[in-house]
């Protein structure tokens, strides 16, 4: 593997494990067992990597929303584009826990991530319609299928600040996978109304695979709680 593909992953593995801020390059450097200078051969600044980073991210979400335009979508297609959204959000997940801090730090990035928003929204809205044809769900007006498309995609992007919030006393090593996508449960409950009776029950059954523990769900219920005291 080249130098500068190392460093680009050794990068993403300490920011996802440390978060971005407490990662310096010369940490970065001591984690490969290069010079510092050998890193800046290759990278001026830690934000050039994490530009980098992000346009490998990109590249993958765009890769999981291609839609195929020649066979109707099934509930196979949904349960991938779910699956396959939260693993990308994963493996990138330091970019989600400080998104505003990033896109405040790098003009270049933020200015990516307006155009990568706006493709993702007209991804998961074109999946609606898609849904749609195929009989999934119930054929909706635009506005509400843009609505519907921003809600989904806002579930996507707040989840890993909503398990921080939920979860602040335990810290971020006791997020997991497993605890991301329990958003598509709720994502799938955004869908419930819109199901064609044909699919209900099916995408009923999908979603319950998602739930939530019991345990979380206490958890949030004492959070909300607590801040009414």
């Amino acid at each position: 593997m080249k130098t500068r593909d190392r460093i680009l992953l050794s990068s993403l593995e300490l920011f996802n494990e440390r978060g971005e801020r407490n990662v310096t390059t010369n940490h970065i450097a001591a984690h490969l067992a290069i010079s510092p200078g050998n890193l800046y051969y290759h990278f001026r600044n830690k934000s050039d990597i994490i530009y980098e980073i992000f346009l490998e991210y990109e590249k993958l979400v765009d890769f999981y929303l291609e839609i195929p335009e020649n066979r109707p979508l099934t509930l196979d297609d949904l349960t991938f584009y779910l699956e396959s959204v939260f693993d990308g959000l994963w493996s990138y997940r330091f970019f989600h826990r400080d998104l505003e801090y990033l896109l405040d730090s790098d003009r270049r990035l933020r200015e990516d991530y307006r155009e990568f928003t706006n493709r993702c929204l007209a991804a998961i809205n074109r999946i609606y319609e898609k849904l749609a044809e195929a009989g999934i769900i119930y054929l909706q007006p635009e506005d509400l299928r843009s609505a519907m498309s921003l809600n989904v995609w806002l579930i996507i992007t707040n989840w890993m600040a909503y398990l921080k919030t939920a979860r602040a006393s335990e810290g971020d090593g006791s997020l997991s996978l497993t605890h991301l996508k329990q958003a598509i449960y709720q994502v799938l409950t955004l869908e419930i109304p819109y199901l064609t009776p044909e699919y209900r029950e099916r995408v009923m059954i999908l979603r319950e695979k998602y739930r939530p523990e019991l345990q979380e769900q206490k958890r949030g219920v004492a959070l909300v709680a607590g801040d009414r005291h």
